[in-house]
This record gives structure tokens, sequence and C-alpha cells, in this order.
């Protein structure tokens, strides 16, 4: 069912994407976008996971643009897009979580796993935004994101290479002279939907600063 939905998300954002695309000249409008980057950090070690199991703390570094679809009121709905590389520090806490049954060579993996050691990751959110102005040109919203990711390293809950990032997050908005700043608290989760083996997935909850500007 989770699998079903993650699919269901990504192809309604990626939908709004290419028709973005597509219809550039007939449907984009400058004032309407916005361009930008953002700095954040996440850490698994913090409420709600805390998993004892594994330490997993990661650096991103965003580009952000942004597309409004509609405004009513207060109200504005928005399209987002945030290509990002994220640098993580990893380690394996808990040897047991490596059974004999994983693998032959479980004791190595044992012995690699509990070193820490630092992944890149380079990912492709793709997400709808629900923002609400609630006084002058401050803004709170939510935002939902899915998208694509490649890592270049295994951990012992997660195999290298492609696999899904989702991101659901709350965050607060000041906009001045066509500048927006911007602050967000958010929690993540990475899997590979199934595809390749380990598939436990890393969780983390993050926070992060940005700032756009309106062209």
């Amino acid at each position: 069912m989770i699998f079903k939905i993650r699919i269901l998300y990504f192809l309604v954002t990626l939908s709004f994407f290419l028709s973005s695309v597509f219809n550039l000249n007939a449907q984009i409008k400058k004032e309407h976008l916005k361009l930008g980057f953002s700095y954040g950090v996440g850490s698994q070690n913090k409420f709600p996971f805390n998993s004892k199991d594994y330490k997993h703390e990661v650096d991103f570094y965003k580009l952000l643009v942004n597309y409004t679809l509609k405004e009513k009121g207060n109200w504005s709905y928005e399209f987002h897009i945030e290509p990002s590389i994220n640098i993580v520090q990893h380690q394996l806490l808990n040897k047991w979580f490596i059974k004999p049954t994983d693998s032959e060579n479980y004791e190595a993996l044992r012995e690699l796993y509990t070193q820490n050691r630092e992944i890149t990751e380079y990912v492709l959110n793709l997400g709808l935004l629900v923002r609400y102005k609630f006084y002058k040109d401050l803004s709170t919203y939510v935002i939902g994101s899915i998208g694509p990711m490649t890592s270049n390293k295994p951990t012992e809950r997660l195999a290298k290479g492609y696999a899904f990032s989702d991101i659901l997050g709350l965050g607060f908005s000041y906009e001045f002279n066509k500048i927006l700043l911007d602050f967000r608290c958010s929690i993540r989760h990475t899997s590979n939907l199934q595809f390749k083996t380990p598939n436990n997935g890393h969780n983390t909850s993050n926070i992060e600063f940005g700032a756009m500007f309106q062209l």
C-alpha cells in the first residue's frame, strides 16, 4: 500500500513538472517563478526516530525552483523542485543487526559497517507546497516531495545506487523586496522500493535555512 502511494505521488508531481517543461512558453509566468538555495542538517538520532541500531547524520545543499500554480486569498499552491547534494556520516551501532543469515561474510560486513563512513547522495525531489499567508509578508506552508536519488556507498540498511527520497515538511517564510527567506523542519525517509536488498532505509529529522529570489 505504501509503495503504491509513493509511486502515485511521484507520478502526480512528475506530471506537473513535465507539463511545465513542455508548455514553457504558453504557461510559465516569470512573476510566478522563484529560484534560490538552502542549506540544512539532519540526524537519525532525533525525534521522532532515534533508533539505537545506527547513526545517520547529513549535511545537504539544495538548489530551489518554485513555481506558483494558483493563488486564492491568503492561500497559494506551488510546485517545487529541489536538486541536492547530501554529505552523510553513517555508522552501524548495533553489530547484531547484521545476522549470520544475511550473508556468508557477515563478520566482514559487521567490521565494515561499524566504522564511521562518509557517503555522498545526489537527489532530485519534486514536491507540492501549500502556503498560507497569515500576516503581511509572513507565511507558513506544508510540503511533500518525493524523487530519485543515488548514493556512492552501501550501508547495512540500504544498497548502493538508486533509491527514492521522501520528504514531509513544515516551513515559515518572510518576504521582502522579491526575496523570500525560509526556515523549514522536515522528516525524510530513503529506500529503494524493494528493488534491491537491503532496503530497511534511513530516516532523518531535518532543519534548513534558505533564500529564494523572484525573477
